[in-house]
């Protein structure tokens, strides 16, 4: 395949990775108009993130499947069909239910289009091409939480939060029209069983566990866990997690592979994924935080999302920088580092939101933080950590713990919000992210366990003589 069409079918993919990755970053801005329009709290609020990563998470193994069985063009064209009328949904919602249901859709179709673009290269990219296509495609991220607050900002201040979602139906259009003519249409020759009945127990524990932690009353939290809001469900939510492993054990092609659980290095990698998936979740409520908290200083629900800018643009800067410094000093090092970041960034928020200086300092910690401990060093230790033959796996397990990390402190965020009575909306923001700084020390404590860099060396050199 010539290198003009290879460069249609990245640009193809660019297109719909961004449309998903953005709305990401740009529902932020609305969160605030939204919250005043339905009249609704912070705890039902989450709902809008959590909601939307919960069906993303269970769209991801679904449809890489469907992909494998139908073709890659097929799949990723009703991926971004689906995205499209998830955003047309949420748009045209006059009550918060068919919003939410909207979100769902979105959040369903966008979780088959990162793998399935990845796939695609996979299909249609020479070896030594693949890295740098993949590169291209994960790069869009940084720019779509770049873009997002941006136009969403702009957006904000010359119409209302509807038109935020209205934006994806002409990219969509775009990207469906290039898509049937550039993406190619062979089905690959592959028969692999899927793991559907791990994968419907595997969602409804993740549903149970975020329905009932988004219950929660933290002022009151032992009364509140044995409560009927709480207690059915987080019970449920372990039972199928118990029914799970059986049925993961006997499965030809497990969701959660249990070898991959049996190694201290893979272990430590996971829970430091989901650690940054909760701190990831919390960066959507900063301009919530920041309405409450800096409107003496001016900041209004239309301007709130500017205050985004100061992690986006450390992390950014701080996503390419860690790259490079990871050969250099290992994974030990840059994840320590960042988590530490981290720590400082959140607990800045959680005392000093008030102040906008430190508001803006709080930020860059926190984007210099999270850019070493979303991405590049856990992804480098899957790759440290895997043969040939489970490399796909293993990178598909972090994103599903960060998915899991991201449900957990959106949850978290919106229930200690709205807990808080006494010092009002401000003071349980705030003690929501010192909550979020007390993750980031735990990763600060997980990172100490990490291999050296001699260990990962050494490690490096036995996988090459292999």
């Amino acid at each position: 395949m010539e290198n003009k069409k290879r460069n249609q079918i990245l640009f193809v993919l660019f297109l719909g990775v961004l449309m998903g990755a953005m709305d990401i970053a740009i529902v932020g801005p609305a969160l605030p108009a939204i919250r005043s329009e339905f009249q609704i709290s912070e705890r039902l609020l989450a709902w809008i993130f959590s909601i939307y990563v919960l069906f993303n998470l269970i769209s991801t193994p679904l449809m890489a499947k469907l992909s494998d069985m139908f073709g890659r063009r097929t799949i990723y064209i009703i991926d971004i069909v689906l995205f499209a009328i998830g955003s047309l949904v949420v748009a045209m919602s006059n009550n918060f239910g068919i919003l939410l249901i909207g979100r769902a859709i979105q959040g369903f179709g966008a979780g088959g289009i990162f793998p399935v673009a990845s796939a695609v290269i996979g299909d249609t990219f020479p070896p030594e091409k693949r890295g740098s296509a993949l590169g291209l495609i994960g790069a869009v991220f940084g720019l779509a939480f770049i873009i997002g607050p941006i136009l969403g900002a702009v957006m904000m201040s010359v119409a209302t939060w509807h038109w935020l979602f209205f934006i994806n139906l002409p990219l969509a259009v775009l990207v469906i029209f290039l898509g049937l003519r550039v993406l190619p249409t062979t089905r690959p020759q592959t028969n692999i069983t899927f793991d559907w009945q791990g994968m419907l127990v595997l969602a409804g524990a993740l549903a149970s566990f975020a329905y009932g932690i988004n219950q929660l009353d933290t002022a009151n939290i032992f009364s509140s866990l044995i409560s009927r809001q709480v207690f059915p469900f987080l019970v449920a939510s372990g039972l199928l997690i118990a029914i799970l492993i059986p049925i993961e054990k006997k499965a030809k092609n497990p969701v959660l592979p249990g070898k991959l659980f049996n190694r201290k290095q893979l272990g430590l990698a996971y829970a430091i994924s989901a650690g940054a998936g909760v701190g990831e979740a919390s960066l959507v409520f900063l301009p919530l935080l920041a309405v409450v908290a800096l409107s003496d200083a001016g900041i209004t629900e239309r301007s709130a999302s500017f205050l985004l800018m100061p992690v986006v643009i450390a992390m950014v800067i701080g996503s390419p920088t860690v790259g490079r410094l990871l050969d250099k000093f290992g994974s030990r090092l840059i994840i320590l580092s960042g988590s530490f970041l981290l720590v400082i960034g959140m607990f800045l928020l959680s005392q000093f939101a008030d102040s906008l200086t430190m508001f803006i300092v709080a930020g860059i910690f926190i984007g210099f933080g999270l850019s070493a401990l979303l991405g590049a060093p856990i992804r480098y230790i899957m790759l440290n950590e895997s043969d040939a033959s489970e490399r796909s796996t293993t990178q598909g397990v972090a994103t599903l713990f960060t998915s899991i990390g991201q449900l957990v402190g959106s949850a978290f965020v919106g229930a200690i919000a709205a807990s808080r009575v006494s010092g009002g909306a401000a003071a349980g923001y705030a003690m929501a992210f010192l909550f979020i700084a007390g993750i980031a020390l735990l990763l600060v404590f997980l990172a100490f366990s990490l291999k050296n860099r001699a260990r990962e060396l050494a490690d490096q050199a036995s996988q090459s003589a292999v």
